[in-house]
């Protein structure tokens, strides 16, 4: 199963393919060189396939569990000064997805979608310190009766140009379900509050929607 938002690029993956395979088979005579342009070929199609799969996720909805957005590996968690919505300090837990990840986002918990905004800017490496400020991003709060508002943005990385986000303020959404899409290679930062009952560690992998990251007890 793929996401949607690769669809355009899987097709044109397919003709590309489709044409190097007829086309170095008819005007290319040394066998070699005929074999590499269409072992290539199918090489990048695989690439841009399992870079766009969507495997089916049924995420237990549970209101005491925030669940990971993403799949990739913990990279941060440390308590920052988050100055774009709160104002104040909140416990970071960054994730971060290598171009063999799948990346599409889901909402860590069910409820109402506060704040939902894009900002465009830099593709600095996604793990470097000032991505989550200066980089291309888009800022997501979601408010529940259990957690209060917990906060996720989604950042490009070096190779990430298009950052997909389905989040509108007002929207009532469901923990586990998609909330958009990452373009090759990227990071997600949640901003929980102070003293939240955490339940990863550095550099532990995540599933999107399965995880725990955090417990409300």
């Amino acid at each position: 199963m793929f996401h949607k938002e690769g669809i355009k690029t899987i097709l044109l993956g397919i003709i590309f393919t489709v044409t190097v395979l007829l086309v170095s088979d008819q005007i290319v005579d040394i066998e070699w060189v005929k074999k590499l342009m269409q072992i290539s070929a199918l090489l990048i199609l695989i690439i841009i396939l399992q870079f766009f799969r969507n495997p089916k996720r049924s995420a237990i909805i549970n209101e005491n569990h925030i669940l990971a957005p993403v799949d990739g590996k913990v990279v941060v968690i440390e308590e920052v000064y988050e100055g774009e919505y709160f104002k104040d300090k909140r416990l970071q837990v960054s994730i971060f997805m290598s171009p063999i990840n799948v990346h599409v986002t889901r909402y860590a918990m069910t409820g109402l979608i506060k704040f939902s905004k894009y900002h465009p800017g830099k593709f600095l490496v996604a793990w470097h310190p000032k991505a989550s400020e200066e980089n291309e991003r888009t800022t997501i709060v979601i408010d529940n009766k259990t957690f209060g508002s917990i906060l996720y943005r989604q950042i490009a990385g070096a190779l990430a140009r298009r950052i997909v986000n389905y989040a509108q303020e007002g929207m009532q959404v469901v923990q586990g379900t998609d909330a958009g899409f990452i373009k090759f290679g990227s990071r997600v930062d949640l901003f929980l509050p102070i003293g939240t009952k955490l339940n990863v560690v550095l550099n532990q992998k995540a599933i999107g929607g399965k995880t725990i990251i955090a417990t409300k007890e």
